[in-house]
């Protein structure tokens, strides 16, 4: 039973890391951005748009390469969010031990 009582105080202390990791994340913040930097988006950890820059040489564009460039750099926000907190819930996961025997899913 021991194994047991170990595994429920692990999987508590997992929780407790998880619902932090999940606050910081949400307070995180990236740029992601396209065009060698003529667009840069700042994207919150809730994948929300905090800001967005577009360059004054990007003006002369065509409608079609800034919107392209405004979907990329959006793209290249989320990839950065995503990695992170992947990272994050996978440090967390590798310090969860499970008893010999022990298979999961069940």
């Amino acid at each position: 039973m021991n194994d047991m009582s170990e595994l429920l105080a692990q999987a508590k202390k997992m929780q407790e890391q998880m619902k932090k990791a999940q606050e910081d994340a949400a307070k995180r913040t990236v740029i992601g951005e396209s065009g060698a930097g003529l667009v840069r988006i700042e994207l919150g950890g809730r994948y929300d748009v905090r800001r967005l820059q577009l360059s004054d040489d990007l003006m002369s564009e065509d409608k079609t390469i800034i919107e392209d460039l405004i979907a990329a750099a959006f793209n290249d926000a989320v990839k950065k969010l995503d990695d992170g907190s992947r990272d994050t819930f996978s440090q967390m996961a590798s310090g969860f031990k499970l008893p010999d025997g022990f298979k999961f899913p069940f």
